[in-house]
């Protein structure tokens, strides 16, 4: 290696968090992918001690009518649609309680961006239930999954206003909004956004600044390859990095690679570069040594257990029983074949409820949520092995 890259690399191996974003994008350019993976798999062993993590969870797809239209999205569907979700609020509990039967903690609550304000289905199909918004029908659908399965609901729905998230607050341990990319390019003409509104990302800043104003725990994250340069790639991390230096609120950050899907504006467009995703990855840990760092296993089958060697510490959420409705084409690997991955890493897996430990205890939620998480939980914040294994 070059002098240069030795001197980058003890620094960020010596002083954890010290790299600037010019350090931080002449190591993704020219840094061997090896020295990357290999020192961010050595900050991730000195700064996130313990086990690999996972949230074992239900998703809800509650309505998948979107404002938006992303260049790469299957999510989204119209009105008529073979695949099209308008669940009600029974349909939704059943789901949930299907989870806590086996044994789920969490209840992923996902819908698209304001479907009421371009579907005139979605705006009757909300009136039809008492509900003036998709926000209210979800604090109220989150109330009643709190109350009546114990699982803990975590929303995302896009971009929201702080007054939406205050409704959510009061039952959602947790919430989630994806940067996806800090690059306005990318709402250009041609470019992934264009069609999405929402995923400019001074509209997705704001909704993590309002949550770190009303402390609120947030998961988000990047979709690396779907247009960005290296550069916005880094600046990405530190718009991210940056949110939680300010506010404290950032609990985790999902590094997700594209991939192309049928009957997308995207379809013929490159997958994302394996070597380029592993780089990221390990650079993100090198950029936030203390973040929780996620990668998707089911995004990569046969290969995500070299993200372990480049620093992540948790699998995101993996469902014993509903099917990851944002990506349908990707199943999810059962939670026996990433535990033994994990411990071909000579790593332990341990599931976590969708809020980490250390925002149960820095005092991020209510008092009642708080003892609810009690119900659950050892002294380390992850939940208790005798309640997975219980059933």
């Amino acid at each position: 290696m070059q002098t240069n890259q030795i001197e980058l690399l003890n620094k960020a191996l010596e002083k954890p968090g010290f790299l600037s974003a010019v350090e931080a994008e002449w190591l993704l350019y020219n840094c061997p992918t090896d020295s990357l993976v290999s020192a961010a798999g050595a900050i991730r062993d000195t700064k996130r001690l313990g086990a690999i993590t996972y949230s074992r969870k239900v998703f809800i797809n509650i309505i998948n009518l979107c404002r938006d239209t992303c260049s790469y999205c299957t999510y989204k569907q119209e009105p008529g649609d073979p695949l099209l979700s308008m669940l009600n609020p029974d349909q939704a509990l059943a789901i949930a309680e299907a989870g806590r039967d086996k044994k789920c903690t969490e209840a992923l609550l996902v819908t698209g961006e304001r479907p009421e304000q371009k579907y005139p289905e979605a705006k009757k199909w909300l009136h039809s239930l008492g509900f003036e918004s998709t926000v209210e029908y979800l604090a109220d659908i989150s109330e009643k999954i709190l109350q009546k399965t114990g699982l803990f609901p975590h929303t995302n729905a896009g971009s929201m206003t702080k007054k939406e998230m205050t409704q959510l607050q009061k039952t959602n341990v947790s919430m989630g909004v994806m940067l996806e990319s800090s690059s306005e390019r990318l709402v250009e003409k041609g470019m992934a956004h264009e069609g999405a509104p929402s995923k400019n990302p001074k509209v997705r800043i704001k909704t993590l600044q309002s949550a770190g104003e009303l402390r609120i725990p947030m998961t988000t994250g990047i979709l690396v390859g779907i247009g960005e340069n290296e550069s916005e790639m880094v600046d990405s991390l530190f718009t991210i990095k940056n949110l939680h230096q300010k506010y404290g609120h950032i609990q985790e950050v999902i590094l997700q690679n594209f991939e192309p899907k049928p009957d997308t504006a995207m379809k013929d467009f490159p997958s994302t570069p394996k070597e380029y995703f592993l780089r990221v990855v390990a650079l993100a840990r090198l950029v936030m040594p203390d973040m929780n760092i996620q990668v998707p296993p089911n995004l990569n089958p046969g290969i995500f257990a070299r993200y372990l060697d480049a620093g992540i510490n948790d699998w995101g959420g993996i469902s014993p029983v509903t099917i990851d409705h944002v990506n349908p084409e990707f199943p999810w690997p059962t939670i026996e074949s990433v535990k033994g991955v994990t411990q071909s890493k000579s790593k332990t897996l341990r599931a976590r409820l969708p809020i980490y430990p250390e925002f149960i205890k820095g005092g991020f939620i209510s008092s009642g949520l708080q003892e609810h998480t009690h119900l659950f939980v050892d002294e380390s914040g992850l939940v208790r092995e005798d309640y997975i294994n219980g059933f």
